[in-house]
């Protein structure tokens, strides 16, 4: 086993698009064919064989039991390269950059892509289990009549009630925007902030589109340039306006759709390589995937759904040898802007750091102009398995144009999860 260094080459995305807009017919496969389509147009990878292809989608159908090698071979690469389908939540394609770089790191292979797909449009609906035990039933009848007396026995009409994907945490029932404000509660975290921080982050979206950042970043599709998700002309007082989504009764409801991320769909993916192997296309390294952890919390015994990656961060610094006040950028994903606020309080928290994290002091306080610089997921939305991706694609690019730095990536997920990673540029 050798220890290679694995570089990002680059990333790409389709806009990100609010549920039952654009791509309300298209599907995970659609999507993830038009990127990994464009990934392989951008780096001229046409004919090649990588070593493997990490791509995942949350939400997706029976049928999409193999997305990842079915998306591979109408990629343009070589029909040769196995693909792998992946799923954590949230954290699915930064997970899948970690697997890539993993066998890239050990040796095994030279080069891979690692992504994410995922709809809320085009969702999987069951049917009941009384309607599926019927049409059985039906089907291993013999003659016509046999199968007309078993479709109108003892039929209800309740049977044809669908059953739609789950919002809720299995375990206890409760959406990840009701947990949500239970942390918000519990951190202090008041209606004014979490506006702000969503006002912010469509300011910074808005201004890295204006400024070209996202020219090679971000491939139109289905006459789409960019998230339209995306409101530049926010403000404050729209904001403040938005009746709370998820803790409608209690009178304390903090969480809004204006400070929360949208249902959305959209697809993102990333090219991981060697040294060796980049140097040998002409293909440029933009930084550096130097380290990685992923962490859970209990959330069934009081703390918060969201709260992993304050485990996973302080870890992965202790692996590093670095501090949190070492980096040039951080990407924390903003499924909710209560949820950041919080994972921040909990950092700067001597309380927190010594009796949840074992530290003899806080991790302190991030220089605000450093977060989320170019905007993140309450302004660009979340298709939950192409956000990794999406941060990983984004601050790699920052990287390659500041020239040299570091980065933290933080990812929540449902589950009670948390995928955190570095990125470097020596």
């Amino acid at each position: 086993m050798s220890s290679k260094r694995v570089g990002i080459i680059g990333g790409v995305r389709i806009p990100f698009c609010r549920n039952n807009t654009a791509y309300a017919d298209v599907g995970n496969f659609g999507m993830a064919v038009k990127t990994l389509g464009s990934l392989v147009e951008r780096f001229g990878l046409h004919g090649l064989e990588l070593g493997e292809v990490a791509f995942g989608s949350v939400i997706k159908h029976s049928s999409d039991w193999n997305i990842a090698r079915e998306a591979t071979l109408s990629s343009g690469l070589a029909p040769t390269t196995p693909g792998i389908t992946t799923a954590r939540a949230c954290g699915t394609s930064l997970d899948n950059a970690i697997i890539v770089a993993n066998k890239i790191a050990a040796g095994q292979i030279d080069a891979g892509i690692a992504g994410g797909s995922d709809t809320t449009s085009d969702v999987p609906i069951v049917y009941s289990k009384g309607l599926q035990q019927r049409l059985l039933t039906m089907n291993r009848a013999k003659t016509p009549l046999e199968k007309l007396e078993t479709a109108v026995k003892g039929f209800s009409l309740s049977e044809l009630k669908p059953s739609f994907p789950g919002v809720a945490e299995p375990r206890t029932g409760k959406s990840m925007g009701e947990h949500c404000e239970l942390m918000a509660r519990e951190w202090k975290i008041g209606r004014d902030e979490q506006d702000r921080l969503a006002l912010t982050s469509h300011q910074k979206l808005a201004a890295a589109y204006a400024r070209g950042f996202f020219k090679d970043l971000v491939v139109p599709f289905r006459g789409v340039e960019r998230d339209n998700i995306l409101r530049p002309d926010t403000t404050l007082e729209k904001l403040a306006a938005l009746k709370p989504a998820f803790d409608k009764t209690s009178g304390h409801g903090t969480l809004t759709a204006g400070n929360s991320s949208s249902l959305s769909d959209g697809a993102a993916a990333v090219l991981l390589a060697s040294d060796e192997w980049a140097a040998e296309r002409g293909l440029k390294i933009q930084a550096y995937l130097t380290h990685a952890r992923v962490a859970a919390v209990d959330f069934l015994r009081g703390e918060g759904l969201l709260m992993a990656p304050t485990i996973a961060v302080p870890r992965m610094l202790a692996e590093a040898g670095l501090t949190l006040q070492d980096f040039d950028f951080y990407e924390i994903h903003e499924a909710f802007a209560a949820q950041v606020l919080c994972t921040l309080r909990a950092w700067e928290s001597a309380d927190y750091c010594k009796n949840r994290l074992g530290l003899d002091a806080p991790l302190g306080s991030i220089d605000p102009a450093r977060l989320n610089v170019n905007g993140s997921s309450l302004a660009a939305g979340h298709p939950f398995a192409a956000t990794g991706a999406r941060v990983v694609a984004t601050l790699a690019a920052l990287l390659e144009e500041k020239g040299s730095g570091r980065g933290l990536i933080s990812i929540c997920t449902a589950g009670g999860m948390g995928v955190t990673a570095i990125l470097e540029r020596p």
